[in-house]
């Protein structure tokens, strides 16, 4: 597995983006879990988290009711409205985490079409992560998109993002330790 970035300095935030297709279920899911583990270990304040999309259908909206309902269920509110990933996304982001290899790509594909334009880091690529990488009990590559399918997709999609983020959360820290400093 590849290192986690680390942040330049002790002050700043460690800041994750978490994308999927349209910003309404998986992603911003994944920032709703993540918030709250980072919650539950008092870190708060040492992270900056959020969620973006590949396209702008969505933008504006908050998640699917399905995904809020079953989130909330886990007793983890969903609040996030969508937006689209955006070309400073990748200077403002230490890691960015993609729920399917799909909409990996379409990070790096839009990253290759801003580079130039925005003159964004060359090496900003490598912030892009597959979400899964960090799952520790569950095999799967991808986190599956559940907005076509029924309750289970949804419920498959939080038992997937619970493995991810404690995992996620574990790694960030062991690999930036300035964080954990007061």
């Amino acid at each position: 597995m590849a290192s986690i970035p680390s942040t330049e300095t002790a002050t700043k935030p460690f800041s994750v983006l978490f994308v999927c297709l349209g910003n309404i279920c998986r992603s911003p899911a994944a920032e709703a879990v993540f918030r709250e583990i980072v919650m539950r270990r008092g870190l708060e304040s040492k992270f900056k988290i959020d969620s973006a999309g590949t396209i702008d259908y969505h933008e504006g909206n908050q998640a699917d009711p399905r995904m809020r309902a079953a989130s909330k269920r886990r007793g983890v509110e969903i609040t996030s409205i969508s937006r689209p990933i955006r070309p400073s996304d990748f200077l403002d982001f230490d890691l960015i985490l993609a729920m399917d290899k799909q909409n990996r790509d379409d990070i790096l594909e839009a990253f290759n079409r801003w580079r130039l334009k925005e003159t964004l880091p060359s090496d900003a690529h490598k912030k892009v992560r597959l979400m899964c990488s960090f799952c520790k009990k569950h095999d799967e590559t991808e986190v599956p998109d559940p907005y076509y399918g029924g309750p289970q997709g949804f419920e498959k999609v939080l038992d997937l993002l619970e493995d991810a983020c404690e995992s996620l959360l574990d790694n960030i820290l062991n690999e930036n330790s300035l964080i954990l400093d007061p």
